[in-house]
């Protein structure tokens, strides 16, 4: 009985060695990759901004590009001017997402 549970172990050799490169080859695919496009997006999104965009920082304050440095970015909000770092800056806030009362002014 102890022969045949040592011969059946001994059958997948082959098959583990695939598999390994195979799951290797789905974390890429699945993780890696999409995150590295994500953060080259975004990357490339930091250097574009210009004044007047209206962003949204990381910690999730809203506001406007009021002036830009090279490595940094005064966003004017409700509370006053803050200087965040170019790095900071999440996203640009559409038009689809401003507020009817905003766009009255």
């Amino acid at each position: 009985m102890y022969s045949a549970i040592v011969l059946q172990a001994g059958d997948g050799g082959m098959g583990n060695f695939i598999l390994i490169p195979a799951m290797l080859l789905v974390i890429y695919l699945f993780m890696i990759r999409p995150q590295m496009k994500r953060a080259k997006n975004e990357k490339k999104f930091q250097s574009e901004i210009k004044k007047g965009t209206k962003v949204v920082t990381t910690s999730g304050i809203h506001g406007k590009i009021v002036d830009l440095t090279d490595d940094a970015a005064i966003i004017e909000t409700g509370a006053g001017k803050i200087k965040f770092e170019r790095t900071a800056i999440s996203m640009e806030l559409s038009k689809k997402y401003v507020s009817p009362a905003e766009t009255k002014k």
